[in-house]
């Protein structure tokens, strides 16, 4: 797509469907939760049950791929009625098997860690007074100081700051809501930060992962183990954490409310969580 070009949503190459799969065999499935599955409002439609569930039914390997935390996915898998198959969290780090005959109901099978500190270091320079966390897996967080209610999930660990860069993590979490989006963009830019990965949220929120880890490379090894043809792939996301997922994607689809950049990446732009833009595409696949 032209940079800078406007889409409307349920445009795209072709309209919507613009980029369709091709060969046979087994078809995987990758969908963003929040601003996808799930309104900020955590209300699930029941069309997108109904949609999740006439794929698994036809065979189709529906892959969660979040930047939420295992423990905070699990919970909407069940939702969805996936009880086996995989799941992608923590924006990559985190990748998990769900098997019912677990205690947990998931092993985690891989696991992607790596030093916080300069990171952390690095921001809190430029930001002392901002929240800071890093991922404990399965579990919560470890906090520098509590994050504003709602906006973290699990068991929170309140820690003095050099306690965030002890061990090795799969992610680090840079809050602070005294700027918006586009200053912590602006921010992020200047400071310059080559030896990770991160992505910058609706609000000024980032996450910091291991350095090329997206839940585009977790999601080409799900795409390997299970056997599926790089040309039977599909992605629904709506977030800048979600544009590697939509390029890599045989057929990317980009919410109609995601940002531009994240729309211009896109094969086709579906409609928004409030029109619940998924289920047309969810449906298509099975047209």
């Amino acid at each position: 797509m032209t940079p800078g070009q406007e889409i409307a949503p349920g445009a795209g190459p072709g309209g919507l469907g613009g980029a369709r799969l091709v060969g046979t065999g087994p078809m995987l499935v990758a969908l963003d939760i929040d601003g996808t599955l799930v309104t900020y409002d955590e209300v699930m439609s029941a069309d997108i049950r109904a949609a999740v569930a006439a794929l698994l039914d036809a065979g189709v390997h529906v892959v969660l791929a979040t930047g939420r935390s295992v423990h905070a996915t699990m919970p909407i898998a069940h939702e969805l009625g996936i009880t086996s198959g995989w799941a992608v969290s923590s924006n990559g780090s985190v990748t998990v098997r769900l098997d019912p005959g677990t205690a947990l109901g998931y092993e985690i099978v891989d696991r992607i860690t790596f030093d916080p500190g300069p990171a952390l270091r690095l921001m809190h320079a430029e930001l002392p007074e901002a929240h800071f966390a890093v991922e404990q897996v399965g579990t919560g967080f470890r906090v520098n100081k509590p994050f504003p209610d709602g906006e973290l999930s699990g068991v929170l660990d309140v820690v003095d700051l050099e306690d965030l860069w002890s061990d090795h993590v799969t992610r680090l979490v840079v809050r602070s809501p005294g700027h918006t989006s586009e200053q912590f963009h602006e921010l992020v830019h200047r400071m310059g930060l080559d030896d990770v990965s991160y992505s910058v949220g609706w609000t000024a929120w980032m996450d910091i992962a291991p350095h090329g880890v997206t839940k585009a490379s977790a999601l080409e090894v799900v795409r390997r183990r299970l056997g599926v043809e790089p040309a039977r792939t599909v992605a629904i996301g709506d977030g800048s954490n979600d544009l590697q997922m939509i390029d890599w994607a045989a057929r990317g689809v980009a919410m109609g409310h995601a940002p531009l950049a994240v729309r211009e990446v896109a094969d086709e732009v579906t409609g928004t969580i409030d029109d619940d833009g998924a289920v047309a595409v969810l449906r298509s696949l099975l047209a």
